[in-house]
């Protein structure tokens, strides 16, 4: 498994990245007592820190509406390691503050560190939410690549970490580290012989940017025999793939049950990482899936449907939602 930390909390878009691996068992493992206290000075700063945080804990009890102090009291626990309690304080925070990448990222870290892995359905529904909001966000695409990494799609993680790359100043200190990470990514795929894949992880410049002059729209709909399975509030994810190789979705659309019969356009300019564009695959998968869960990975029990054989630069495409997904 691919392994590294996320360090220097709230640094990630001021301007003083710190990415950090082999440092810890996943991303944003949580600090040891003892590493807690060397970094802040010792064992006495420890016991002031944990002090101010739980008057800043009491605080928040009669000032439930205040999300930069909820933000505050989660970032605190997870430096302290107490993230079954940075968890539920990343949940009011976001609460208040919904479309705040950064937090949401963070959230996904705290998330990420008890289930050893940011591969898990919550750390990934934050994940998405946090690109969304931002598709530039450093640490949201650097826990995304880590995820793809743990799924065994290193070409996925490639082109996550790349962006991350791509937007770097000249000599900043952050470059070597992930270089060395996309660096492992590639070994990965040489050993597995995926040289073709390797090549579309790092396309020519011209490749990688967007443009909305391709794309796919067409019409969801929902078959009425799976309609009392469905609330309006549920999730609906449309999305366009190449219909062979990656299934990293090319495209991505978002909205709700309530929503259908849904007219949709996928373009180029939805791309979730660089040269992977609706334009760059010769045929499509385009498919919609209603999730209970919120989350864009695939859950039993969701209702999806798709159709395959699809040309960038479609019209009219038809995707009911028919199917119920199975168990694994």
């Amino acid at each position: 498994m691919f392994v590294f930390a996320l360090a220097g909390v709230g640094y990630w878009q001021t301007g003083s990245p710190s990415l950090i691996r082999d440092a810890a068992p996943v991303a944003g493992a949580p600090a040891t007592e003892s590493t807690a206290a060397g970094a802040a000075g010792g064992q006495p700063a420890l016991q002031q820190i944990e002090a101010m945080v739980g008057k800043l804990a009491e605080w928040m009890k009669a000032n439930p509406d205040d999300a930069e102090g909820w933000m505050m009291l989660a970032r605190s626990y997870a430096v302290l390691g107490r993230f079954a309690e940075a968890i539920p304080a990343y949940a009011h925070a976001a609460e208040l503050q919904p479309d705040n990448a950064s937090l949401l990222a963070d959230y996904a870290d705290a998330v990420a560190a008890p289930e050893q892995t940011a591969n898990n359905p919550r750390s990934l529904a934050l994940i998405e939410r946090a690109l969304t909001a931002d598709p530039n966000h450093f640490k949201a695409l650097a826990l995304a690549g880590s995820a793809a990494f743990d799924r065994g799609e290193y070409t996925v993680a490639i082109a996550y970490w790349q962006k991350i790359a791509d937007q770097l100043p000249p000599g900043s200190e952050l470059a070597p580290r992930v270089q060395s990470m996309i660096a492992d990514a590639r070994e990965k795929l040489g050993a597995a012989g995926a040289a073709t894949p390797l090549a579309a992880a790092t396309p020519p410049a011209s490749a990688t940017k967007a443009t909305t002059g391709t794309s796919v729209t067409g019409t969801v709909t929902l078959d009425p025999a799976l309609a009392a399975q469905a609330a309006p509030g549920d999730s609906v994810f449309v999305f366009a793939r190449a219909a062979a190789g990656s299934r990293m979705p090319l495209a991505v659309q978002r909205a709700q049950v309530k929503d259908l019969p849904l007219a949709f356009r996928l373009d180029d300019s939805m791309a979730m990482a660089p040269g992977m564009t609706l334009s760059s695959a010769t045929q499509l998968t385009v498919g919609a899936r209603i999730s209970k869960s919120g989350t864009a990975i695939a859950q039993p029990g969701d209702l999806a449907g798709e159709t395959t054989g699809i040309k960038p630069g479609a019209s009219d495409v038809a995707i009911r939602i028919g199917t119920v997904v199975p168990k694994p």
